[in-house]
């Protein structure tokens, strides 16, 4: 039988702190927000291994030091709204949701959306909503955000999500094509001025959809 609370504590030190997450109340929500309520059915066990967790319809939950690092890059605060594009099984719906005001996820499988209103209803949240939808070239009429998750990976990222930063927003957007990717952290720091910082080079299955670079064929 897994020991739980040694194998989550055993993440957070061999995981997560050496992928540079330091922030304390970043490592607190790892702690109380239960990853293994999130997995599926079967996959308990792995809950807090180093890998991606397979959700079906080409969909993995991120490895845990990528969703802690993606936490800690964002700085969220309450009065932040956010915008998710890929709810997966709600986990990370569940960490932003403690963090910021609001948090808009946006989910293109239904099943997926389906599971995920399900796990997150055991956390008692009242500050997410869930929609059903395809978000990968922007979403929300003329919504605007003060923080921007994409869950999947995007060839060519597109301009409106950028568009749709506050002054002072952040947009995570893992950009680039298989084996190599770089997860950005871009900030709009004054209105149509951005600021683009390369956090790691990581690798995770496009979005449904992701907008693609025009290939040569020659």
């Amino acid at each position: 039988m897994m020991n739980v609370e040694q194998a989550r504590f055993n993440m957070i030190e061999q995981q997560i702190r050496p992928c540079e997450v330091f922030e304390g109340r970043v490592l607190d929500l790892l702690k109380h927000v239960r990853r293994e309520h999130f997995v599926p059915k079967g996959m308990k066990d792995m809950a807090f291994a180093d890998m991606e967790i397979p959700l079906g319809y080409g969909v993995s939950m991120w490895q845990p030091k990528l969703e802690a690092r993606t936490l800690q890059e964002l700085h969220l605060t309450r009065n932040d709204h956010v915008l998710e594009v890929g709810t997966g099984s709600g986990y990370l719906t569940a960490l932003l949701s403690v963090l910021a005001g609001h948090v808009t996820s946006v989910e293109i499988v239904p099943q997926l959306s389906a599971t995920a209103r399900q796990n997150l209803s055991a956390i008692h949240r009242d500050n997410i909503t869930l929609e059903i939808g395809d978000a990968s070239h922007g979403w929300g009429g003329g919504a605007s955000y003060d923080a921007i998750v994409l869950t999947g990976s995007t060839p060519v990222l597109p301009e409106e999500f950028q568009n749709r930063l506050n002054v002072g927003g952040r947009l995570f957007a893992i950009v680039g094509d298989a084996p190599v990717m770089q997860a950005k952290m871009i900030t709009c720091i004054a209105p149509d001025t951005f600021e683009t910082i390369n956090i790691m080079e990581t690798c995770v299955a496009p979005l449904q959809h992701a907008q693609q670079p025009v290939r040569f064929v020659f």
